[in-house]
């Protein structure tokens, strides 16, 4: 750092503002430092900086499931949003949402010295009393709800699936029924909750609800029950994948969509505006999830832990052609 500052004509506390990113330094002072830089091979030695600060400017972050939509498109927004940031990322998914497997998740990456912990598994088992959280270390949870000691980001789940439901109320719709997700899911429990709360202050008993795994097979199969059951005539699937099973199902049997059966998912996929016909569902906001995960856990490691409650991202209705008021009897 000497010989850069020597060779730009600079004091060493330039250059470190440089290295380090920091804006208050002048253009053209910069591009001097960062030309010298260049010239002499110099790069900024992240160990020495981590020990100076007792900071590795890492995050690191467990999930269950790269696959799903949901997962992927906020392990997306995290790692963009902790970039810009100047951090870096650290990926351990758990294979099986077991407490053994969450645990050595945790265990691998509290020894890599991350200066920061996001958690995204839906499944309960983040929950349990088997499962310790690393000590002393800062944490943000997405998508969950029984730990209240760590700061949870997340969609408004049960606002989404009220605008769901409410869509086909109406629309004139007499009863609404549900593809609910797998019983493990806090996202799953939410929505079918919040389904049946609407449908009850209608004055209508919800009926029992059809259990997917959010795959589209589970949707196909569920579908194939649908198809036969003409009182049936809305339904809403916890999300798009599900539905788009539902709607291959329907359209093998005959069930026009929506002239017969209307249909609503939930995520807002990319695809969904490209199913046949186009769907109908619910927006999650996993950009804002993301950069709110961040922005939320930098301000923990900045500052210590955060006492106030995370606000839930609000969700919205994206109404397309696969919904229609209830053929005439």
């Amino acid at each position: 750092m000497a010989d850069v500052a020597a060779h730009a004509g600079v004091s060493s506390q330039t250059v470190s503002r440089v290295a380090n990113g920091l804006t208050n330094v002048d253009d053209g002072t910069r591009d001097r430092v960062l030309e010298a830089m260049n010239e002499l091979g110099y790069r900024p030695n992240k160990a020495a900086r981590a020990l100076r600060s007792g900071r590795t400017r890492s995050i690191g972050i467990t999930m269950f499931t790269l696959s799903s939509y949901g997962n992927m498109r906020t392990l997306d927004a995290i790692t963009v949003q902790a970039a810009r940031a100047g951090y870096s990322v650290t990926v351990v998914p758990v294979e099986y949402p077991t407490q053994r497997d969450v645990a050595v998740a945790l265990d691998s990456l509290r020894e890599q010295d991350v200066d920061g912990l996001i958690i995204v598994i839906e499944s309960h088992i983040v929950d349990g009393a088997d499962v310790e959280l690393p000590s002393g270390l800062p944490v943000v949870v997405i998508d969950s709800a029984a730990r209240t000691d760590y700061p949870v980001v997340d969609n408004d789940q049960a606002q989404g699936a009220a605008l769901a439901t409410q869509h086909l109320l109406d629309l004139g719709h007499q009863g609404v029924w549900h593809i609910a997700g797998p019983r493990t899911s806090y996202s799953a429990a939410r929505r079918e909750q919040s389904w049946a709360d609407t449908l009850r202050e209608a004055g209508i008993t919800p009926p029992p609800a059809f259990r997917g795994d959010w795959s589209t097979t589970s949707g196909y199969e569920i579908g194939l029950e649908i198809a036969e059951r003409p009182e049936i005539t809305a339904v809403f699937a916890s999300n798009d994948q599900m539905a788009l099973g539902l709607l291959r199902a329907l359209h093998e049997r005959g069930r026009a969509v929506p002239e017969s059966i209307s249909v609503v998912g939930f995520d807002d996929t990319p695809e969904s505006d490209s199913f046949w016909p186009p769907l109908t569902t619910v927006h999650q906001d996993f950009d804002e999830i993301g950069r709110r995960a961040i922005t939320t856990l930098l301000r923990e490691i900045e500052e210590g832990p955060q006492l106030s409650t995370e606000p839930l991202t609000p969700t919205s209705l994206v109404v397309r052609a696969s919904t229609a008021p209830p053929p005439a009897r």
